[in-house]
This record gives structure tokens, sequence and C-alpha cells, in this order.
């Protein structure tokens, strides 16, 4: 009975594992600087809800300040020129980004769409 026990824990850590290496592929990049007015309005509406949420989780949030260039193990595929720039990556490489930020009733679908245009990610759908 033990060696089940520890087959089924195995099993379950490696499925838990696979999942959350799948998701970890993705992270969304805030490339922000001091006193962006927009950066500081995405804080105030977003950043609390943003982990928490389905597209958080799929693509965990990374911030970097515009002058310091990208985090290590990051690369852009060209230079940041505004802030906000949200930008996607995989593996640590861009594969889309978003500049400025529109809003808190704007930013949610148009994050969705780029996650499900870049990625395997599906949106909740309210119904």
């Amino acid at each position: 009975m033990r060696s089940f026990t520890f087959l089924l824990v195995g099993v379950f850590a490696s499925v838990l594992s696979a999942a959350w290496a799948a998701a970890s592929d993705y992270q969304l990049v805030m490339v922000e600087q001091p006193g962006c007015a927009y950066c500081a309005a995405w804080n105030d509406q977003i950043s609390d809800a943003y982990p928490h949420t389905a597209e958080g989780k799929f693509a965990p949030l990374v911030r970097a300040d515009l002058h310091m260039g990208p985090p290590a193990g990051i690369s852009y595929d060209r230079r940041v020129n505004f802030t906000p720039t949200f930008i996607l990556v995989e593996d640590g490489a861009e594969i889309a980004r978003m500049e400025g930020y529109v809003g808190e009733d704007f930013f949610w679908p148009l994050y969705a769409k780029l996650l499900e245009q870049h990625t395997a990610f599906v949106a909740e759908t309210m119904e």
C-alpha cells in the first residue's frame, strides 16, 4: 500500500510539474518607468487582479524598467519607446507586444486576443 501511495504522489507531482512548466513558458513583461501616468493607471486598475486571472496564471507578470533593458534571460525584438509596453515572451523571446495602456475596459479584451493569437490560451467566456 505504501508503494502505491508513493506512486500516486509521484504521478500527481509529475502532472502538476508539467502543467506548471507549460504555463511558465510564457511571461508578460511590463516595461515601465518612474513618472509614467499610464503605468500608474495600470498599476491602480489591473496590477492587483492580474496574478489571479486566467491570463495572469498563463503568463505571469515580470516588470522591467525602460532604462535598464530587458530582464535577464529575456530578449526584445526591437527597442521599447513607450511606457507601458507589454511584451509577451515565450521561453524568454518576444512573440508579441502591446504599446500603451488604454484603460481597464479595453486592456482585458485586447490582451486576451493577443494571447489567443500567439499562444494556445483560450479566454474564458461569460455565459
